[in-house]
């Protein structure tokens, strides 16, 4: 029997295949959750990320884009689904905020319309900061009530994988477990993209304008991305009680497959890597093909 892998399963470049499989899982597993509700802010985020907000600008940072946000949303859905399979209990509401969370935890990455100056990117070392104050202005549009404000602005707060949630204040332990729950679903759904490496790339030039100078050049980033892996295994574990545990318990109910299919992503991305780098004296840019994103990125970036 073929292996089945993650990519596979749903069509990760198409908003409305993502949406579908989310409103799939809130109709099978979160019956008490609004799927109209859900949809509506869905599709809320894809116009403000498309440049459809009169007072914003399209999202224009390669690596934080609007895939990403999609691929985090269904990311937060799935280990939702899975914490609930253990018997854990969400109220409709609090699926929701949890769901918007993932929706919104990167617009502080968004240019007002009179921002001209570069991209979005020079906002990285505030970005979250920026993203819970947009929280704050616009929760209405996506069906957040005022009293819930805070609740997801914590959550979309531990996303900043430099903080410690056990140093933060929540309202209660279910606000902290899913601001955990989307911290993990933030960096798993990036490192196990199909195309984490190639957009690795554009990674490096994001930290580049925010003046981060974290690597010497995109292949730095490329040598150093095993051990930020490393860091996040170790961060799932001390920092986000181990929230990535929940996602086999996802594949099981929903395709009846024993496994966690983000994590064998992970590993073979690190893998292909690892193999990549030891192949001494070639650019390892050069067997990085996935969608032409190397060769699109040289030819912006030369």
């Amino acid at each position: 029997m073929a292996e089945v892998q993650l990519a596979n399963l749903v069509e990760m470049e198409s908003p409305k295949a993502v949406l579908d499989e989310v409103l799939l899982i809130v109709d099978r597993f979160f019956t008490r959750a609004d799927p109209v509700a859900i949809q509506s802010a869905f599709n809320q985020t894809v116009s403000l990320y498309r440049g459809k907000w009169p007072h914003f600008r399209a999202c224009n940072t390669d690596y934080h884009d609007l895939k990403h946000v999609t691929d985090c949303f269904l990311a937060m859905a799935r280990l939702l689904h899975g914490t609930v399979e253990t018997g854990a209990v969400f109220s409709s509401r609090q699926i929701h905020q949890g769901l918007v969370a993932a929706l919104l935890h990167d617009t502080g990455y968004l240019q007002h319309a009179e921002d001209r100056q570069g991209t979005g990117a020079k906002y990285t070392d505030c970005h979250v900061r920026r993203g819970m104050d947009f929280i704050g202005r616009h929760h209405a549009s996506f069906g957040l009530r005022a009293e819930e404000i805070k609740d997801c602005q914590a959550m979309v707060l531990c996303t900043d994988i430099n903080r410690d949630p056990a140093l933060e204040s929540f309202a209660d332990k279910t606000v902290e477990q899913l601001g955990k729950t989307l911290a993990t679903a933030d960096i798993m759904s990036q490192m196990a993209d199909r195309t984490y490496l190639e957009k690795l790339l554009f990674l490096y030039h994001e930290l580049d304008e925010a003046r981060v100078p974290l690597f010497k050049d995109e292949v730095d980033l490329l040598i150093h991305s095993k051990a930020f892996c490393i860091r996040m295994a170790d961060r799932f574990e001390n920092q986000l009680s181990c929230a990535n545990r929940f996602m086999i318990h996802h594949f099981k109910a929903r395709w009846a497959i024993d496994a966690d299919l983000y994590q064998q992503a992970i590993e073979k991305q690190q893998d292909y890597l690892a193999m990549v780098l030891a192949d001494a004296g070639k650019d390892p840019r050069d067997r990085l093909r996935r969608r032409r994103i190397a060769a699109v990125g040289k030819e912006k970036h030369s």
